[in-house]
């Protein structure tokens, strides 16, 4: 019978395999590939999950790498953007397609019933070649090609049948602005892997996120179908159980980490694939906390206190606000503090470039 792990290990190991307990040394580009991407919904996002994550990690070495094409901005997993290496990018988008197809059917499907999806896969290739196109500026000019048709389900429909990215400043740190569209092939300078294994894309899901059931992998990736492809791998891997008593799989030298080794707080910003990325969250979030973090599609900034989500947090004019959703007591009070106030110094400019003061308010 494999061997059960508490929540308290699979947090632990967890937190160890995502860089939380301690800092890594790790490049901006190293932590990308390392975690098969960064959920990017919030241009912000990214940014903050490296700083929580990382020992040396600033602003200019994320931006540079979407300025120098070592990382792109595109809906991936679940349909959702990410950021990803180039590399992963070539693999990735292949092997996930199925996933944006689905939810253009499930969204669009009436909207474009009828018209040639080849001929529209060739018309956007052909207006998002050389610089690309704004959202409304590909609406517009679909439109003309397709008349009388949804601008809104055309625009959607071209994204999930051609591979694109989002060239900066799109995606870079506080970027309000338009989002455009490129061919990926263009932007990254090679062509999209033709025949990519699932396999490999699973191995390297267990080693950040493992260990993991079916169900885990299928809701990081919003794949279907994985159990056959898992069964198929399972005499190069290694099982447990939960306490639950579902099947977790996990690399056979991947280590587990001490239940009781002491977690930092830490704090994570809005859309973290820390809190997204298995199906069963227990091991980092318990199931009466996830209305209070997750609304609809909204998924909001939280921080970790002894390794598992405590509250949100929000800044509004200087004001980095925490509420903790239990009191906490005074040494996790000090503690939370503390890392609140680095994660200021890193949202904020520096003090003599700040319209305000900037201070951190504990609620409750």
């Amino acid at each position: 019978m494999p061997h059960q792990l508490s929540v308290r290990t699979l947090n632990r190991t967890y937190l160890e395999r995502q860089s939380l307990l301690r800092r890594s040394p790790l490049s901006a580009l190293s932590a990308v590939e390392r975690l098969v991407g960064l959920q990017a919904q919030e241009s912000n996002s990214p940014y903050v999950s490296l700083w929580a994550r990382l020992a040396d990690f600033r602003h200019a070495d994320l931006t540079a790498l979407l300025h120098g094409r070592g990382v792109v901005r595109s809906k991936l997993h679940r349909n959702t953007q990410h950021l990803v290496t180039a590399e992963d990018f070539r693999r990735l988008r292949p092997l996930l397609e199925p996933v944006l197809m689905k939810a253009r059917q499930g969204a669009f499907g009436r909207a474009i019933a009828g018209i040639d999806l080849s001929e529209l896969a060739s018309a956007g290739r052909e207006l998002m070649s050389g610089e690309g196109l704004t959202r409304p500026q590909l609406a517009g000019r679909l439109a003309e090609r397709f008349p009388g048709r949804d601008r809104q389900a055309l625009v959607y429909a071209t994204q999930s049948l051609v591979a694109h990215v989002h060239p900066p400043p799109s995606g870079t740190w506080d970027d309000r602005g338009a989002t455009p569209l490129v061919l990926a092939e263009e932007w990254i300078g090679r062509p999209l892997e033709t025949a990519p294994r699932v396999e490999d894309v699973i191995t390297r899901y267990l080693a950040v996120y493992g260990p993991a059931s079916v169900m885990d992998v299928q809701a990081w990736s919003g794949l279907t179908r994985l159990r056959t492809v898992l069964d198929g791998m399972r005499s190069g891997l290694r099982t447990y159980q939960n306490t639950s008593g579902r099947e977790l799989f996990d690399l056979p030298d991947a280590p587990l980490a001490d239940p009781d080794v002491p977690a930092p707080v830490r704090f994570l910003p809005a859309f973290d694939n820390l809190i997204l990325s298995h199906a069963d969250r227990t091991r980092v979030i318990g199931d009466e906390d996830r209305a209070r973090v997750i609304t609809g599609s909204e998924v909001r900034p939280t921080f970790l206190v002894d390794g598992f989500v405590r509250g949100t947090w929000s800044l509004h004019d200087g004001t980095l606000h925490v509420r903790p959703y239990l009191a906490l007591n005074p040494e996790e009070t000090a503690q939370t503090g503390e890392e609140a106030e680095r994660l200021l110094a890193f949202l904020l400019p520096p003090p003599a470039a700040r319209p305000v003061k900037g201070e951190v308010v504990i609620e409750g």
